[in-house]
């Protein structure tokens, strides 16, 4: 007997497959690979992690965040390094997971993050627009950037290109307009529509622009060789491997907890959605698949759509499975550029645009990292401008937590009085002597340190090489602080 929420799991699965389906395909397509590696990303983390514990809402597949990232590995270690990646970021995952680490992951600021998307979303427009235009992209981020003036004159010269953007355009513009649609016609996604009609149009007018490759599904499973194995041995795959987990793993766990706000269903448990997600990227490696992640996307629209069980995103797997076996050549006679507009929209979406102006206005370093991050992304790469966001989050904490406080009272004779709050750390040190000794050399100092909460050895050093000097000159000092101070300063005076 089917349980009573099946109904409701059967809708669901069906609008959260519609949704997938065009987005598994378009960030195969942007990745630089086969089109059918998405949609088995896209199967693999609906019937695979969908049926693993973890969250129960949300949806994981091949995702927009890192398609930069994926392009990047494909075009300097080769499309058969790609699975062995995978594979050895998924088992890092089960590993994390294993170990109970999964809700650190929570703890990576949320301004790295979305710097990364935002430089992620950057780089997929810039380079997407030149697929919405039937042209070759350049490879580097920069290089995107700079040669769109470039392509507006292309553009231009050329019917061709002009017919593409065209279409690419006009995906766009339906997606947005869709948006305005009532509920219950926006049940149907807006980018299925938009492709749709975009395939429609190339055929009614018969414009020659360039479709989607198909070649199967079984002919797309790229299982990794033995040689494919020694690429690991490089620096720059194990950076690689550690970028992949990292990012899709605070991708994922940020999905759900967003999810988790989003129903009254059972709470994620971080350490097993992490698993989930491993078990996932293990089995795309081994197939030789895109890596997957937990996407808001996805998971938001599945929830929305009446889901009430884990049963809705395992049928939208099935569904991929069926319509990838069944039905691939459908996929041949939509236009490349339809699918660079869904590409747009979707990087469009990853863009802070309504969250920086307050972040600005309330946490304003904040908001300098998170740019910083993404200008770093798309000017250098996708690993290095994430390591680069994650070091300038260690400095500003590293800033915030030495604050010290330092307080003279100073009657103009007899004894100052001088007391030191918060922590003293090496950062703080030269705000620290310059107070002391500004103090005059020849009176009695009482040096009040029961403010302080945390003192390194280099400010315990200075201190104490300061308490000494002053003593020399003639004058006493007389240090007060916390009785469980294991380095008194002055101990020997």
């Amino acid at each position: 007997m089917l349980p009573p929420s099946f109904g409701r799991d059967l809708s669901a699965s069906v609008v959260v497959f519609l949704v997938a389906l065009p987005l598994c395909v378009g960030v195969a397509v942007a990745s630089g690979v086969p089109a059918e590696t998405g949609l088995i990303t896209g199967i693999v983390g609906g019937i695979v992690v969908g049926l693993l514990p973890g969250s129960s809402m949300q949806v994981s597949g091949p995702a927009a965040g890192l398609t930069v990232l994926v392009a990047e590995a494909v075009r300097e270690f080769g499309l058969g390094a790609l699975g062995v990646i995978v594979l050895a970021s998924g088992l890092v995952q089960l590993l994390l997971g294993f170990l109970g680490l999964g809700r650190w992951f929570r703890a990576v600021s949320v301004s790295v993050v979305e710097g990364m998307l935002a430089g992620v979303g950057l780089v997929i427009i810039a380079g997407q627009l030149y697929a919405m235009a039937d042209q070759s992209s350049p490879s580097s981020g920069l290089g995107k950037i700079a040669g769109l003036p470039g392509l507006v004159s292309t553009v231009f010269g050329s019917p061709h290109a002009l017919a593409a953007l065209g279409v690419g355009a006009g995906t766009v513009l339906v997606m947005l307009l869709w948006q305005r649609m009532p509920q219950r016609v926006r049940m149907v996604p807006g980018a299925l529509v938009a492709v749709v009609l975009s395939a429609g149009v190339t055929w009614l007018f018969d414009l020659p622009l360039k479709k989607v490759e198909v070649q199967g599904l079984l002919e797309s499973v790229d299982l990794p060789g033995g040689g494919d194995f020694g690429a690991l041995a490089q620096v720059g795959v194990i950076g690689t491997v550690v970028a992949f987990t990292l990012i899709a793993s605070a991708e994922s766990l940020f999905s759900a907890a967003a999810v988790d706000r989003l129903h009254n269903g059972p709470r994620t448990d971080y350490n097993k959605e992490l698993m989930a997600q491993g078990a996932g990227n293990t089995v795309c490696g081994l197939l030789g698949a895109l890596p997957m992640t937990a996407v808001i996307v996805r998971s938001a629209t599945n929830v929305n759509a009446g889901a009430r069980t884990k049963v809705s995103r395992v049928l939208h797997g099935v569904w991929l499975l069926l319509f990838a076996v069944f039905l691939p050549a459908v996929l041949g006679i939509i236009p490349l550029a339809a699918f660079a507009g869904v590409l747009v929209h979707a990087g469009w979406k990853l863009l802070p645009t309504d969250r920086l102006v307050p972040m600005w206005r309330e946490h304003r370093t904040e908001a300098m990292i998170m740019v910083a991050t993404a200008i770093a992304i798309v000017t250098v790469n996708m690993f290095e401008g994430v390591l680069i966001g994650l070091g300038l989050s260690i400095v500003k904490l590293a800033w915030d937590t030495s604050h010290v406080r330092v307080r003279t009272a100073d009657t103009g004779s007899g004894t100052v009085r001088v007391s030191l709050t918060g922590n003293a750390t090496f950062l703080r040190l030269p705000v620290i002597l310059d107070s002391l000794e500004a103090l005059p050399a020849d009176r009695p100092v009482e040096l009040d340190l029961s403010g302080l909460r945390h003192r390194d050895l280099a400010s315990t050093t200075a201190l104490n090489t300061w308490v000494e000097r002053h003593n020399d000159a003639g004058s006493r000092v007389r240090v007060t602080e916390k009785e469980e101070t294991k380095e008194p300063v002055g101990a020997s005076l």
